[in-house]
């Protein structure tokens, strides 16, 4: 029987016992003891019309290379004005096989070996993977963190640009921390972007999942300025749960900008998937409403494990995200009488105790030890069973 969550879609989560048996890599990493944390996907249901969109293709032995597909322009089109009122044209928009590959051909036009890229840590530990990948070096401006809330650091910043970074990779909603940025700090960003030369690479794959409150807008949108220094990269991958079919979009809205998606490989575009195109177009054209009730149901998930952690009484902290499926989990403020017990990584520890997998903090950069980030996309059965087992883990030492 699955796990049916109140909302209009009915948005539901398999039994465990059947998620065990998918094939993608959350279920599939670690032993079947194991519960799995650290992954970016979600455990709900696909959308009907995502589905649809994929079996019609099936059906009809459509599986072949993705070429002109313009449909998933339109679609992305209409939902980013909708959304964000966001106007942009389709012809604005390229396709990728994904986020990470698109930065990294975007920055192929743009940077030589050894030049310096910047990030703001604690972040997406494959950032440094992309820039290793183009041989550049990692200029880092930490975020400032008060109370586990996150800001930009503008005077980290502007030295590294004033020291001749070439491109920023501006995490936005921000993964793994769940700080969505607001529009002025966008602003005073991209004027210095500008002033010195600096381009900025916008991941807004988390956009989509901004809770009400949070005010997400999309980087581009936030000024003139911005048209000219940056580009973005969106996918409907994480919002509508569909990585495994690879398909991302880069955008460029001044003429600066376009010059450089111009100059992209056409392979950029021929290595996504055409599953990825049809199901990412079926995403954003007849799948918002399941979006918004997969967002009402994270908000109420987010809430949970805050409720947990705090009548827990091993003093993690936690402040819900402004956008997302994330906890950053601050095992900084753990109780004294753990702390002093707990050695090493506090990942390994919890899962050769508690037999739970989170990702470690460290792996974010040096300002996130201390850290562990966790997925509450899943049934309140499986939230409430990783706080038990964290719990466990820790009243073992």
């Amino acid at each position: 029987m699955t796990d049916s969550i109140d909302s209009p879609l009915r948005i539901s989560v398999q039994p465990k016992a059947t998620l065990l048996t998918r094939k993608s890599e959350k279920w599939r990493a670690f032993d079947s003891e194991i519960l799995p944390m650290p992954f970016a996907v979600m455990d709900y249901d696909l959308a009907q019309p995502i589905k649809d969109s994929l079996i019609s293709l099936i059906s009809a032995s459509d599986a072949g290379y993705l070429g002109k597909f313009p449909e998933l322009g339109e679609s992305l089109a209409h939902f980013a004005e909708s959304r964000w009122n966001w106007e942009i044209e389709p012809s604005d928009i390229k396709i990728c096989t994904d986020v990470g590959g698109g930065v990294i051909e975007v920055c192929r036009q743009v940077v030589n070996p050894g030049d310096q890229i910047m990030v703001n840590t604690p972040v997406y530990f494959n950032f440094f993977n992309w820039i290793k990948e183009l041989r550049c070096e990692v200029y880092d401006a930490p975020l400032i963190e008060i109370d586990r809330r996150y800001s930009l650091d503008f005077a980290a910043i502007e030295k590294g640009y004033s020291k001749g970074v070439k491109v920023h990779i501006l995490c936005n909603p921000h993964n793994p921390v769940g700080t969505v940025f607001p529009q002025s700090d966008q602003v005073k960003l991209a004027e210095l972007a500008k002033k010195y030369g600096v381009l900025i690479a916008a991941d807004e794959i988390h956009a989509p999942l901004a809770y009400k409150e949070s005010g997400f807008v999309p980087f581009l949108n936030t000024s003139s300025t911005a048209k000219e220094v940056g580009i973005s990269f969106l996918s409907a991958t994480k919002s509508w749960n569909i990585a495994g079919t690879k398909c991302a979009q880069i955008v460029a809205l001044h003429p600066n900008t376009k010059a450089i998606l111009n100059k992209l490989p056409l392979a950029v575009h021929s290595r996504a998937s055409l599953f990825g195109a049809v199901a990412s177009a079926a995403a954003y054209r007849d799948s918002v409403e399941w979006l918004d009730a997969v967002i009402e149901e994270l908000d109420r998930s987010r809430n949970h494990l805050s409720e947990l952690l705090s009548n827990s009484a091993l003093g993690i902290g936690y402040r819900p995200p402004d956008a997302g499926y994330f906890g950053w989990l601050d095992m900084r403020s753990l109780n004294s009488e753990i702390a002093e017990k707990l050695n090493g990584d506090i990942a390994e520890v919890l899962l050769s105790k508690g037999k739970i997998s989170v990702a470690s903090g460290h792996l974010y950069g040096p300002s996130g030890q201390g850290f562990i980030r966790v997925n509450f996309a899943t049934s309140r059965e499986i939230v409430d069973d990783a706080v038990r087992r964290i719990t466990t883990a820790l009243q073992t030492l």
